[in-house]
């Protein structure tokens, strides 16, 4: 066989995987998003300088902006449950970060201090006051970050679950930067990024790091991450990509020892690594709070929400 045979045969080939990828990566767009279960007409917008921020504000008295967890698969639907019984009290605000929900996912690196600024921007120019936060998971290290840089934008933070420090200080390494040019690439990282970021997948999440009680996952939730995941064709494999090479870390120990906002981490005890975390938190800045709720994991404020909104009543109020 000739070597123009050959290369004919591997062109032919290389064409037609990335036709059955692009064929792949158009179904999994459609299948994920038909249902339209986030509606983007629900959100009102902020036009940020890097693309448009969706969010939503309900009810009356001192501001309260949730900031929800960092991950392709989230959106401010994380807060659903205990959204309506916040705002009987607080001017609720919940945004999607960008990247994220029904936010705009542009094609650019996401890093930290590319969501301090968000959050700061945020709550100058739509809030307008100093506000307190409740924040989940891997979103913890912007909101403490922003508090470092300007002390008259937060008031009390409630972190949920916050990542473990040795972790979040990691940087990124050129192996994970291959990993981010290779999830970057137009079909072949989409592709990747549709196998990593299924149903499937998500679903596995809430059972084995989400819930506790795999008896109260909701269907609805799951197939609402998915779409989340799987907006504006799939371009949440950006920040994906940026998280997986560690773009969005951050050494904080140094602001912490700055802060003197009245800080709270809630756990979900049924996981003892969350715990852990949190006292590494607690170690560098011995006036940090923590409260767990048993029998819940990596969401309590999706698990059991009763006892979330009544932790959060106790917490905030200390010091009214």
């Amino acid at each position: 066989m000739s070597w123009k045979k050959n290369i004919s045969l591997a062109a032919v080939f290389i064409g037609t995987a990335l036709g059955t990828m692009h064929v792949v990566n158009r179904l999994f767009n459609y299948i994920a998003t038909a249902d339209n279960r986030l509606n983007e007409e629900t959100y009102e917008y902020y036009e940020w300088r890097f693309g448009k921020i969706a969010y939503k504000k309900k009810g009356s008295g001192s501001p309260l902006l949730l900031v929800h967890n960092l991950d392709v698969c989230s959106s401010s639907h994380e807060w659903n449950k205990i959204e309506s019984s916040l705002a009987k009290t607080y001017t609720v605000y919940s945004l999607d970060l960008l990247g994220c929900g029904c936010s705009d996912h542009p094609i650019l690196t996401y890093t930290n201090f590319l969501y301090v600024q968000l959050i700061t921007d945020f709550i100058k120019h739509v809030i307008g006051e100093k506000t307190d936060v409740i924040v989940s998971g891997d979103s913890s290290p912007f909101v403490l970050m922003a508090c470092s840089n300007d002390d008259t934008i937060i008031n009390k933070v409630a972190m949920i679950n916050p990542q473990n420090l040795v972790s979040l200080a990691k940087i990124p390494t050129k192996r994970t930067k291959t990993v981010k040019y290779l999830l970057s690439a137009p079909i072949i990282g989409t592709f990747i990024y549709n196998m990593s970021v299924n149903k499937k997948t998500i679903s596995q999440k809430f059972v084995s790091s989400y819930f506790y009680d795999h008896n109260k996952v909701d269907e609805k939730d799951i197939l609402t991450c998915f779409e989340s995941s799987h907006k504006h064709k799939a371009h949440s494999k950006y920040l994906y990509a940026c998280k997986k090479s560690r773009f969005t870390n951050a050494n904080i120990l140094c602001c912490l020892s700055k802060l003197n906002n009245s800080i709270f981490i809630i756990v979900g005890n049924s996981n003892p690594e969350n715990t852990l975390s949190a006292n590494q938190y607690q170690n560098q800045l011995p006036s940090i709070e923590i409260v767990g709720i048993d029998e819940t994991k990596q969401l309590p404020h999706v698990e059991k929400p009763k006892e979330f909104i009544e932790q959060i009543q106790i917490l905030f109020s200390e010091e009214e």
